[in-house]
């Protein structure tokens, strides 16, 4: 099958073993699943974080897919990483609630002060800015998420506080 769609380069570093590794668990989990491409990706990105694009030729030899649906199938669900995560994780909430009390002005604040958009990674490599579509907290917006946690009635100046505060701990967790 040929397609125009942009596939893994040739040149192409190969899977380093943990890749290797985690893509050989997701296959023995799942190959003889109908349907299991996705439980596979999912596999693998539960392990390493993201979907490293050298894992794209090996499943698509073991699962008899072209290297083509494969990376479709990654770049169509908004889920799906290809690159590492950085440590923090910043989700904005875009729902109408939120939006009405004031974030867009704070996911411009973020843009800004991070240095990227949404689905981008800050300059300094260190936060994750995502989207998201309602956390559940309508009453209290704006409302983000920073690695899973809620917090309601976020303003610019408590975004950078618990911003910093993230940074500093996850600097010192990195610590021996």
């Amino acid at each position: 099958m040929s397609s125009n769609v942009p596939d893994t380069p040739a040149d192409a570093p190969a899977p380093d073993p943990a890749t290797l590794a985690a893509v050989h668990s997701a296959l023995a989990r799942h190959r003889n699943a109908e349907g299991n491409l996705l439980p596979i990706l999912h596999d693998i990105q539960d392990t390493l974080g993201y979907i490293p694009p050298s894992c794209v030729p090996v499943l698509a030899e073991e699962i008899n897919r072209s290297r083509a649906e494969i990376h479709g199938v990654i770049s169509f669900y908004a889920h799906f990483r290809q690159t590492p995560p950085a440590p923090i994780k910043l989700e904005i909430c875009r729902a109408e609630a939120c939006q009405s009390m004031g974030a867009n002005a704070l996911a411009a604040h973020a843009q800004h002060t991070l240095g990227c958009g949404f689905k981008e990674t800050s300059t300094d490599q260190r936060v994750n800015l995502e989207p998201v579509y309602c956390l559940g907290l309508c009453a209290q917006s704006p409302a983000i998420a920073v690695n899973g946690r809620p917090h309601a009635h976020m303003t610019p100046e408590r975004l950078d506080a618990l911003l910093a505060s993230e940074a500093s701990s996850n600097s010192t967790e990195a610590m021996p």
